[in-house]
């Protein structure tokens, strides 16, 4: 799976900005700061992809960005330089990173658990709960199935170019992952009606004031 997802964004890598334009111009580009209020310190991009996130990192924090694709990194680190803005950049899988435990101390994912099946996303958002610190914030924003009957249809026509041109599909982060992974949801938000949701989670606290990292 993870060698399909790399292999689509090694082939759209080029053209991927063009591609995305008119959805980042109209939608994302405003969602994209909200990733990062209230966080700072040692911060997590995960699925960086091509940078779009750069611009909004928040001034002295340290960052560090991590990608399937080299070709998407590539363009990242274009728009690092062109915005003046510190990131270390790696190619890396997010279910099985090379952190220690606690790295950072928040994590933000942008439009990944909509491209990862549940079974990927569940082993993705384990590794997420155990590189960031307890206390930390893991932050999301993906594209949620539909709910109403007209968005529902469309979602169902634009499936087949979502899946060619970005692998994603409309499935988001699973209330039952976040359980198996030691954490619970602060704040949902759908930040856009019945299409993306912006989810905030922590580390949860058992009944004996321990924090539950979940299971690996």
């Amino acid at each position: 799976m993870a060698r399909s997802v790399r292999d689509t964004y090694e082939r759209t890598a080029p053209f991927y900005d063009v591609l995305d334009w008119p959805f980042e111009a109209t939608r994302y580009r405003r969602l994209r700061p909200l990733l990062f209020e209230g966080i700072s310190g040692r911060l997590l991009d995960v699925g960086v992809g091509t940078g779009r996130n750069i611009p909004c990192y928040p001034p002295g924090s340290e960052v560090t960005g991590i990608d399937l694709s080299p070709a998407m990194l590539v363009r990242a680190r274009r728009r690092a330089e062109r915005s003046r803005r510190t990131v270390q950049l790696v190619c890396m899988d997010a279910r099985r990173t090379a952190f220690a435990d606690a790295t950072f101390d928040a994590a933000v994912a942008s439009f990944v658990f909509c491209v990862l099946p549940p079974a990927v996303g569940a082993m993705a958002l384990r590794e997420l709960a155990r590189v960031v610190s307890v206390g930390g914030t893991i932050r999301t924003l993906d594209f949620v199935r539909p709910a109403g009957r007209a968005r529902r249809a469309l979602a169902r026509l634009w499936q087949p170019w979502m899946q060619f041109a970005f692998a994603a599909g409309f499935q988001g982060v699973r209330a039952e992952d976040v359980v198996s992974a030691g954490l619970e949801v602060i704040r949902s938000d759908m930040v856009v009606p019945d299409l993306i949701t912006m989810m905030t989670l922590a580390h949860r606290e058992d009944s004996h004031g321990t924090v539950d990292r979940g299971a690996e």
